[in-house]
């Protein structure tokens, strides 16, 4: 019974803390429009740039960024990868291309990008070697 009641504990914490990251910027807005919450637009390259894997690892990931963020944004990511086997299909790839032509002009890999509903950007930054409590006041400090 304990093993039990430990395991549905462990499944609901683990559901909770869940990411939903979305691939397409409509989907995004139009979220953000109904929870009135911003978006933070991720750039990455994630296999091939290291700061890209350390900022996924090191923020993406924490238990902190995963409460805040379910609760304060809606999280859209577009990703780069140069590895053949981890091609995205062509349809996401010109997604996510469209929206760098727009946000990543310059090409930095990582870039985050804080933007309202509407696709208005409010900041952006990249890998900072910082704990998950200082890069979420970041992400917050663009939104005063």
């Amino acid at each position: 019974m304990k093993k039990a009641l430990l395991s549905l504990l462990l499944f609901i914490s683990a559901t909770c803390l869940a990411q939903d990251w979305k691939y397409n910027v409509d989907e995004a807005k139009a979220l953000a429009e109904r929870e009135n919450k911003n978006i933070v637009l991720v750039f990455s390259g994630s296999d091939w740039c290291a700061p890209c894997i350390k900022l996924d690892r090191n923020i993406w990931q924490s238990d902190e960024f995963k409460n805040e963020s379910s609760r304060k944004w809606v999280l859209l990511k577009a990703d780069f990868p140069k590895k053949k086997q981890n091609a995205l299909p062509q349809p996401q790839q010109e997604h996510n291309d469209k929206l760098a032509e727009k946000y990543n002009q310059e090409g930095n890999f990582p870039l985050v990008v804080v933007i309202d509903k509407t696709g208005k950007v409010l900041g952006k930054t990249g890998f900072k070697n910082i704990s998950p409590k200082e890069y979420i006041a970041l992400l917050h400090s663009f939104e005063k």
